[in-house]
């Protein structure tokens, strides 16, 4: 049966296909998805019973990573991968400590981006636009990214939840390499990755399930592959740490167990110019 096109959905996208920023709403508990990606989701809930906790973890360093980029002086944010902006995203923490803050949010997904502008609409500070982080240079390039980011100025630069959906083949490395060679000194660069250092046959499961039934590859790497993401830049205290242990404000905020946790996280600083 085919499904009924609901009003916000763009048309052209397939809606029989899941998606990575719809499958991470659903995990939320948001309302900006298909069936198809309740389904995905559902199914790999199913093989990891926590994995909505993961989802919650990953939004909640997301806000306290903003809060100490705000608290550094940082006062735009570039949010690339960022799926939709539901409640508590980057632009409402980083304006919350700084009105001034601008916002521009970037996805590979129209439905994402679609979400996004009605979300943000009103908001002078704040945007989505539609791009492709495999395509880094051309991304900065981009006048729409020019006109709402200042690259001569330092910027934060939000790799939330999406560097593992790009496989060894698409070069996640460089692109990220990249990405902090044509930003300022005094930027900052925050990273959430799946990883198979804690929980290895989790994330085998979880990868299997993925690729073979939703079709949406996640590359769960170990830890070192994804402390390599940071190289050229100065890790802010304490490192490159499960998700829920980076900085948090309260027990609210330990909401996985140590040691249990699916996701690693980090913030590094460029201190000096690359080439």
């Amino acid at each position: 049966m085919v499904a009924t096109r609901p009003s916000w959905a763009p048309e052209g996208v397939d809606m029989e296909v899941p998606s990575p920023a719809r499958m991470y709403d659903a995990l939320l508990g948001g309302s900006h998805n298909f069936e198809v990606d309740r389904r995905a989701a559902a199914g790999a809930s199913r093989l990891v019973p926590d994995l909505p906790k993961v989802a919650l973890s990953n939004r909640a360093f997301l806000r306290r990573s903003v809060r100490f980029l705000a608290d550094m002086g940082i006062r735009q944010f570039l949010d690339i991968g960022s799926g939709i902006p539901t409640v508590g995203n980057a632009h409402e923490v980083a304006q919350r400590a700084a009105p001034e803050s601008r916002v521009l949010y970037v996805d590979i997904d129209p439905v994402a981006v679609a979400h996004s502008e009605a979300i943000l609409a009103g908001n002078e500070r704040a945007s989505a636009i539609e791009g492709d982080l495999r395509s880094p240079s051309e991304l900065l390039a981009d006048p729409r990214v020019r006109s709402a980011i200042d690259l001569g100025k330092p910027v934060g630069l939000l790799l939330v939840a999406v560097l593992h959906l790009l496989p060894d083949a698409d070069r996640p490395h460089e692109v990220v390499a990249t990405l902090r060679d044509e930003l300022p000194v005094g930027s900052y660069i925050v990273i959430s990755h799946l990883s198979s250092a804690s929980r290895p046959e989790a994330a085998a499961q979880l990868g299997d399930q993925a690729r073979n039934q939703s079709g949406v590859p996640i590359i769960f790497r170990p830890r070192d592959e994804i402390s390599t993401f940071f190289n050229g830049l100065t890790v802010i205290d304490p490192g490159v740490v499960e998700l829920p242990l980076w900085r948090p404000e309260s027990e609210a905020d330990i909401d996985e167990e140590p040691g249990r946790s699916l996701g690693l996280a980090g913030v590094g600083r460029k201190d000096s110019p690359t080439s």
